[in-house]
């Protein structure tokens, strides 16, 4: 029921990560050293999670993992290409420990929670 409407929004967060990431001057929502790290974090474990709740097949989640390390140092080298925003390998360690971390709370659990939703409608 909610897959569809899941998988859409999903694709319009990757496209707000992409746009984001490699607009010349990006908002600041967070003003501390580092805070750009912690940015990347939330961003990619969000990814994460949410698509752990369409995907739940670990074969299937574990090919997601890769495509958001993939998409995360792929962003990094079109910022070196643009010239106008920073290569930083600390963002693609950034990005990765948050996917790790956005699969490791689905795999504890919170990776059912559109399921759960969907019950929960369902009954109504």
């Amino acid at each position: 029921m909610l897959r569809k409407s899941w998988l859409i929004a999903g694709w319009l967060w990757i496209a707000l990560v992409f746009y984001l990431s490699l607009m010349p001057h990006p908002p600041k929502p967070l003003v501390f050293e580092g805070a750009d790290k912690l940015e990347h974090f939330i961003a990619y474990s969000w990814l994460m999670l949410w698509f752990c709740q369409v995907y739940l097949e670990r074969k299937t989640r574990f090919r997601l993992f890769v495509a958001l390390v993939a998409m995360g140092v792929a962003i990094e080298y079109l910022q070196r290409m643009g010239g106008y925003r920073m290569f930083e390998y600390a963002d693609m360690l950034a990005n990765t420990i948050g996917v790790t971390i956005g699969w490791a709370l689905a795999q504890a659990g919170l990776g059912k929670f559109r399921l759960k939703l969907e019950q929960r409608l369902g009954q109504r």
